[in-house]
């Protein structure tokens, strides 16, 4: 199985556009689709911040769940949008603002169309995808080697946040442990969520949130090459919202 997983989509549709276009997919009945058959894995966080979230959901959930051409595991921005759409009171701010604008901006068919889509889609992920074909596994925020195999609501939180403490900084990102410096597996885990210049690889894991939404680039993380794939973004480049591992 030949997989191209890519990072935090963050509703940049045109960067999304121009990594298919680089990784060398043709547009095939309105959606990518790659010569050799590579499938497509989407790590979450496709919406929020970024200025097209409606397009990206509309093609992933082609991709996923009507075409069965790619997968996707949910972030902890999708887990917030679900929430909206269920109803909950969710407080519209880090970049959720952003989607429900665009979201209430359509008329009453389109809004119950995206709602219905992107709720199907994120009910029917699984929270994280092991695949031992590929010798990978991928959780949007990555996940411990002693969870690898285990649901439940401690794996939920970790796959979505990280690995947290509960403890905040003073700018009210959560302090999280740096889970990856303790793993030891074979497979690679391949996760995103935390922004970082470059692709960062600590033993057999990599961080592929490149932070195309700050206005870095968008990068996919291709097996069984072990190879990375970024395009720039077009956003405006935010230097405080990357992380150093100093």
């Amino acid at each position: 199985m030949k997989l191209d997983i890519i990072g935090d989509i963050h509703g940049c549709y045109e960067e999304l556009q121009h990594l298919f276009k680089e990784l060398g997919y043709n547009i095939k009945e309105g959606a990518p689709v790659h010569p050799d058959g590579r499938v497509p894995v989407f790590i979450g966080d496709l919406t929020d911040r970024g200025p097209d979230s409606v397009s990206v959901v509309k093609l992933v959930y082609e991709m996923v769940r009507d075409k069965k051409i790619a997968k996707y595991v949910p972030g902890n921005h999708c887990n917030k949008l679900y929430r909206y759409f269920l109803g909950n009171n969710v407080k519209q701010q880090h970049g959720l603002e952003t989607t429900v604008s665009e979201y209430k901006a359509l008329d009453s068919k389109q809004q119950k169309m995206i709602r219905h889509h992107f709720m199907d889609l994120y009910e029917s992920a699984p929270l994280y995808l092991q695949m031992p074909e590929a010798h990978a596994v991928v959780a949007h925020a990555g996940i411990s080697q002693d969870l690898i195999g285990k649901s439940g609501k401690k794996v939920k939180t970790f796959v979505l946040y990280g690995d947290i403490t509960g403890e905040t900084h003073e700018d009210g990102r959560p302090v999280r442990r740096d889970w990856a410096q303790q793993y030891q597996g074979e497979d690679w885990i391949v996760y995103g969520h935390t922004p970082v210049l470059e692709p960062r690889i600590v033993n057999r894991t990599i961080n592929i949130d490149t932070g195309c939404v700050f206005g870095n680039k968008l990068t996919a993380f291709r097996l069984p090459e072990e190879e990375t794939v970024s395009v720039p973004s077009q956003q405006p480049f935010m230097e405080e919202k990357f992380r150093s591992f100093d």
